[in-house]
């Protein structure tokens, strides 16, 4: 999969001219945490994180009014608040690759880019649902947790098991083990009969079930007392 096919396109953006105050009337207008920044030539110079800003943000004191920040951060420019350079990718890069970049690079978010022109963003929550699609988080049936070794073929008989059982493979995805010479194999399957594929798994010396169970078992807890007179935290005033 390619980040164009996960990527917020034609993202806000804002220049190096642009105010502290106006990137914050541009975020809660469009309610989004990052601004690309361009040059006038639309040129992708920098980027600023709704964190940036925060941190740009003075606490008033005693000789410092509220007033007084405000007045500053009208005259604060994101040039001077941008992070630059800025880290980007091609828009045919791979959604795996890009997810590395930013790990790598310790980013929450990858500029688009198709030659100089700016296309999209793609950022960790982009990348968080692409995730959980991949894992099939949300969908019915079985949650199969395999550990089997890595060698050809075994892929093909899990596939089979799952056929002779009556169900459908829905997602497939594959981690390395506790040893290089094995793997955990995640399914998400429809149709199934559990007794079946379990029978069905367990002809395969190979094949080591770790958990078949139904999706819907998985449940979110909630803790604690919720405070429904605790005062809200505004951005920025």
């Amino acid at each position: 999969m390619k980040v164009k096919q996960r990527m917020t396109a034609n993202p806000v953006t804002a220049s190096p001219k642009t105010t502290h105050r106006e990137a914050v009337e541009l975020m809660k207008r469009h309610h989004i945490t990052r601004l690309p920044i361009l040059d006038e030539e639309g040129h992708l110079v920098g980027i600023v994180t709704e964190e940036d800003l925060l941190l740009a943000t003075p606490a008033p004191t005693a000789s410092q009014g509220v007033y007084d920040i405000y007045q500053m951060l009208d005259r604060l420019t994101l040039g001077h608040i941008m992070s630059s350079p800025v880290y980007a990718v091609d828009e045919e890069c791979s959604l795996a690759m890009a997810a590395r970049f930013m790990l790598d690079r310790d980013v929450s978010c990858l500029p688009v880019m198709r030659g100089d022109q700016l296309v999209g963003i793609i950022t960790e929550m982009d990348i968080f649902k692409t995730f959980v699609e991949v894992l099939g988080g949300g969908e019915p049936g079985l949650r199969i947790l395999l550990r089997v070794p890595e060698r050809k073929g075994v892929l093909a008989a899990i596939a089979q098991a799952v056929s002779d059982a009556g169900g459908n493979i829905v997602t497939l995805s594959t981690f390395w083990g506790d040893d290089p010479n094995h793997r955990l194999i995640s399914i998400k399957e429809r149709e199934a009969d559990a007794d079946q594929l379990r029978a069905a798994l367990e002809r395969s010396a190979d094949i080591e079930i770790l958990e078949i169970r139904p999706a819907a078992q998985d449940k979110l807890l909630e803790l604690g007392k919720r405070d429904t007179g605790k005062d809200q935290v505004l951005f920025i005033p």
